[in-house]
């Protein structure tokens, strides 16, 4: 398996998804190696244990639970959700701490004695070179590769392996971009699409863009949920937050990028506030577009309304989710959507975006289109002011997530890699 970020190291839903699948899977016997292209920095290595590498050029980690899961570290500065530019800055960053000894890696990790190129396309290559090499020493039936940067990986180690290629959508160019798609990105996608014996989509939403954008004939593509991962609701009592108790609290919590659609979030903020004035509105995360989205609030005037926490991770998310008496998910497209799950996991009522896989599996949600800020906020001040309405979406809806599991997403994936393995011999 090949991913791009797994817990502790996480920027995003991609992360929780890869760790619920594998653990899944670890129960239900399936064994799976879990390469990782990542920078190894010593802070976190208080989160996970590094064993002894079995090869010059990898890193073991070993996480608590998982097994039948070992994982393979690539030191390498790729890194998810970033745009090529935005990329390249981080990595000459990365690349200045690590010359002056703020970075240091372990000698065994791979990219110790390697320079790293400041190119997106170089990496993403070197990091398939690197795959390839590894999978020549380990034994396995089939290569499961989640999202673009690990498609040249995946279509590497199948073919120098001959076993066959699995490619796990989670999200398109199309819907990060837009119509103003990176057609480097666009071409990696296509070629790992059209490349796997089949792909799995985490909704029917992503599975017609599939079909639609990059040619791929109907039969290749299923269609896999995402889940969540059950928990308690011991409650968090407000602590030095800015809110008062008596106020509520609507949620956004995502990367604050076009995709997620912050914009209309705010100006359905301005409209709710008009006519209720004890709310407060969180935005919890970071992105490209945290700059215009702080101009925004100062724009529209209620900057004392709005808290900006930054990204947070852990427990940190549980608290937000404790506190909030909304979550509200606007996005522009948004491929399937873990958040509103864990915010139902929670008791927390959502409003959903229309444009939204998720909106496919859960009935006990308000749904709207990500432009019409007009209905957002209508549908805000009426759960905000009618109480039965609230616990009713929050009740069935708490409900509803329950009969969404890992396991059954897992046992379709391991349909799926005996078809594609029976198909190959």
């Amino acid at each position: 398996m090949l991913g791009w970020e797994f817990p502790p190291f996480i920027s995003g839903g991609l992360g929780t998804a890869c760790y619920g699948l594998t653990k899944a899977m670890d129960e239900l016997g399936l064994k799976i190696t879990f390469v990782l292209p990542r920078i190894v920095d010593n802070k976190y290595t208080t989160h996970v244990k590094l064993l002894a590498p079995d090869y010059a050029t990898t890193s073991a980690l070993n996480l608590s639970g998982l097994t039948n899961v070992k994982f393979r570290a690539i030191n390498s500065p790729l890194q998810p959700y970033l745009a090529p530019d935005i990329y390249q800055q981080q990595i000459e960053k990365a690349l200045r701490q690590k010359k002056h000894g703020g970075n240091a890696s372990s000698s065994d990790d791979v990219g110790s004695t390697i320079d790293y190129n400041c190119d997106m396309y170089t990496e993403v290559h070197r990091y398939a070179a690197i795959a390839a090499q590894l999978a020549k020493k380990e034994d396995f039936d089939v290569i499961h590769a989640h999202d673009w940067m690990t498609y040249p990986a995946g279509i590497a180690v199948s073919t120098m392996s001959g076993k066959p290629l699995i490619v796990h959508v989670h999200s398109t160019e199309f819907d990060r971009s837009g119509e103003n798609v990176n057609q480097m990105i666009y071409d990696i996608e296509r070629e790992g699409m059209h490349s796997a014996e089949k792909i799995i989509a985490v909704s029917h939403f992503t599975r017609s863009i599939i079909i639609s954008r990059y040619g791929v004939s109907g039969d290749k593509v299923e269609v896999i949920h995402n889940a969540v991962e059950r928990n308690g609701n011991s409650k968090w009592i407000l602590n030095e937050s800015g809110i008062d108790k008596d106020e509520k609290i609507v949620l956004f919590l995502g990367r604050i990028t076009m995709q997620k659609g912050p914009e209309y979030f705010l100006q359905a903020a301005k409209k709710v506030l008009n006519a209720i004035d004890n709310v407060k509105f969180v935005m919890a995360g970071s992105g490209d577009m945290m700059h215009r989205a702080v101009e925004i609030v100062a724009e529209l005037g209620i900057g004392h309304k709005v808290l900006f926490t930054g990204f947070l991770r852990g427990e940190d998310v549980q608290k937000i989710y404790q506190m909030a008496d909304l979550y509200v998910m606007p996005s522009v497209s948004e491929p399937f959507g873990i958040a509103p799950l864990e915010a139902l996991n929670n008791d927390v009522p959502v409003i959903i975006s229309k444009q939204s896989g998720v909106s496919e599996v859960l009935r006990h949600a308000l749904k709207v289109d990500f432009w019409d800020v007009d209905e957002i906020a209508n549908k805000i001040i009426a759960v905000l002011k009618y109480p039965p309405l609230r616990e009713t979406l929050a009740n069935y809806g708490n409900f509803e997530v329950r009969r969404l599991r890992w396991r059954d997403s897992a046992q379709k994936c391991a349909k799926i890699y005996e078809e594609a393995s029976a198909a190959v011999c």
